[in-house]
């Protein structure tokens, strides 16, 4: 037991050895998003501008999961050539996400504090406050602990998913990825927009009557264990 978790250790310390960049650049999107909306704010006379800062905070989620996605894809080869399982290095890197995801929510948190305590930013703009077009929206909650966990819930979901995407890369190449982007698209993606059409006041009535935690903090596990275990059957048979 104790060998096996010091393996499952092993595979999350990889992380550390792969380039800084890849810890950076989410922060560096963040940054950039940020000081985008802040100067929008300033140079377009536009109080509604405002609600649709927190648009630029998906693209750090975006870059998060292609982050893993790459981290997967490249380290993989690289952890078994220092002996570790494919099943140490993907459990290892899921412990290193959900750590990960758990301390960057928190930072969210704080920032949001400074953002609440300055009037966001000076400028009145709602960049971690969420509530894009509607203020009511809003996916912020009175709860430390649960407004952690709304951050960084969809955080470690994507993060999941891009090791999903990163190990159907590793095992099958880049035909998968294709395929997986036009099955997605075409396949998913209609009979989602069909669902929704179809069942329009039941799909909203959902959305508006749970709480924001089980929209943001809840189902999306869901996601989790499904993308975690097609990752993990996607790399069991992979040779480096």
């Amino acid at each position: 037991m104790t060998s096996s978790v010091s393996r499952i250790l092993a595979g999350a310390r990889v992380h550390l050895i792969a380039p800084k960049f890849w810890l950076a650049a989410p922060w560096l999107v963040l940054g950039a998003s940020l000081l985008v909306s802040l100067l929008a704010a300033v140079v377009m006379d536009n109080p509604d501008l405002n609600l649709y800062g927190s648009g630029g905070l998906v693209l750090f989620y975006v870059t998060f999961c292609v982050v893993y996605a790459q981290a997967m894809a490249a380290l993989l080869p690289f952890s078994m050539g220092l002996s570790l399982t494919r099943r140490s290095f993907y459990l290892g890197t899921t412990l290193f996400a959900a750590g990960q995801s758990v301390g960057y929510g928190v930072v969210f948190y704080l920032l949001l504090l400074i953002e609440r305590g300055t009037g966001g930013w000076g400028l009145a703009q709602q960049f971690f406050a969420g509530g894009w077009y509607a203020p009511q929206y809003s996916w912020t909650v009175d709860n430390p602990a649960a407004q952690v966990a709304i951050f960084a819930v969809p955080m470690f979901v994507l993060a999941i998913f891009g090791m999903f995407v990163g190990a159907l890369y590793r095992r099958f190449g880049p035909r998968a990825l294709y395929a997986l982007a036009i099955g997605g698209i075409l396949g998913v993606g209609g009979a989602l927009v069909g669902l929704i059409l179809w069942l329009k006041d039941a799909f909203l009535g959902f959305f508006l009557d749970h709480p924001v935690v089980a929209l943001f903090a809840g189902w999306p596990l869901i996601l989790a264990v499904v993308f975690g275990g097609a990752g993990y059957l996607s790399i069991r048979r992979y040779v480096p």
